[in-house]
């Protein structure tokens, strides 16, 4: 039986980043993905934040140009008008991303599995026996510490009796070649609790790749006619008649916030299996880099010291407790339901103090809430 010192358990954002940073500090790692390639059924429209260029090296051809405009608009599409003088977001190239990132896991020497799925995990007295499955076949390796980067529905999380997520919003959104159309950058989203409930429909358009997208709650909707019926309304607002589509993509976003038990001596959760997602705006990629920095560092201690204390600064709660202005405000959010509250509201974000909320939730530099000296001493963090 194959032995490892980590095994990752999925390859998005998370998972490819911590086998690569646990590799690099000395690790030996397996990289379990049930995908037979990366860039195949990417989920996430891959909007990178100021605050993660900033402070993570991404490599520049995986990057969009830089979008600083935001327009908002309401059920009746009335709009408003947000600018920043800085280089507020850019789109992944998310598939192109994944790519780099496992090729730098592989040269620091992880051993990728494609196209094998995690069935199970059993207790030994130095770790764990897990049952992987590839082509219908089962195998068997034994690891000393297990990471969940299984996304929203962790198996890995049922697994380690960890805490799973209970509440999300779906999504869906077609990529569009967009280098023909004459607009400038702009992420514009609708706030309209008919066409997404709980959420926001959006067009995320950075000169190059264009965004056309939905989400909400899927009890209250269903995506797919959502997402027909607002690509009718596209034209109003870019001229993107004609343009070629890349891809379609979907799938589940958590919001309930960071779950309260995502740590043992067996294992952790990372990423949407974490549920490290703002619960107000369900953004997860800056989270995600930050809770993986953390989590390698902390691993990297407990495997070498033995010292189960070195795990406590993963635990939830403190985490938690900084999210609790953003859950209050996703709650507030998912009890919005007719187009009418949303009008007045939106006519409230018109007013200067809730303009600069708006702004705020935008160009803020809040996230998975860890402060830099938190992070000082963990792998990928590049403190400006």
């Amino acid at each position: 039986m194959d032995k490892y010192d980590v095994v990752v358990v999925g390859a998005g954002l998370a998972g490819l980043s911590c086998a690569r940073w646990l590799s690099e500090r000395g690790q030996r790692v397996m990289l379990v993905d049930r995908k037979s390639s990366v860039d195949q059924s990417v989920h996430t429209t891959g909007i990178f934040v100021r605050r993660t260029l900033e402070d993570f090296t991404l490599p520049e051809h995986c990057l969009g140009p830089v979008v600083r405009n935001v327009r908002l608009y309401s059920p009746r599409r009335r709009m408003l008008a947000l600018s920043s003088p800085h280089d507020e977001f850019r789109v992944g190239r998310m598939g192109v991303l994944y790519q780099h990132l496992l090729r730098a896991g592989l040269a620091a020497g992880v051993l990728f599995a494609p196209a094998t799925s995690f069935r199970d995990a059993t207790v030994t007295s130095d770790g764990m026996h897990l049952e992987l499955e590839s082509q219908s076949k089962r195998d068997y390796v034994h690891t000393k510490y297990l990471i969940g980067a299984d996304g929203a529905n962790s198996r890995v999380a049922r697994a380690l009796s960890l805490s799973q997520n209970r509440e999300w919003i779906v999504g869906v959104e077609e990529v569009y070649d967009s280098r023909a159309m004459d607009a400038p950058p702009c992420l514009h989203c609708f706030l309209d609790p008919e066409l997404a409930p709980g959420y926001i429909a959006w067009i995320a358009h950075d000169g190059a790749e264009m965004h056309v997208g939905v989400g909400g709650y899927g009890n209250r909707f269903d995506p797919n006619e959502s997402l027909t019926r607002f690509l009718k309304e596209v034209p109003q607002f870019v001229p993107a008649q004609g343009l070629p589509m890349l891809e379609r993509r979907g799938g589940r976003i958590p919001v309930g916030g960071l779950l309260p038990r995502i740590v043992s001596e067996r294992g952790l959760l990372v990423g949407d299996a974490a549920g490290a997602v703002s619960p107000m705006t369900a953004g997860g990629l800056d989270p995600c880099l930050r809770q993986s920095s953390l989590a390698v560092d902390v691993i990297v201690k407990f495997l070498r010291e033995g010292d189960a204390a070195a795990l406590d600064r993963y635990e939830s709660a403190p985490f938690r407790k900084r999210f609790r202005t953003r859950s209050l405000m996703r709650r507030s959010l998912a009890t919005i339901q007719s187009p009418w509250v949303a009008e007045m509201g939106f006519a409230f974000l018109r007013l200067a103090p809730f303009t600069s909320l708006a702004r705020h939730v935008f160009f803020g530099r809040g996230s998975f809430p860890t402060s830099d000296r938190e992070l000082q001493a963990c792998p990928g963090f590049r403190p400006i």
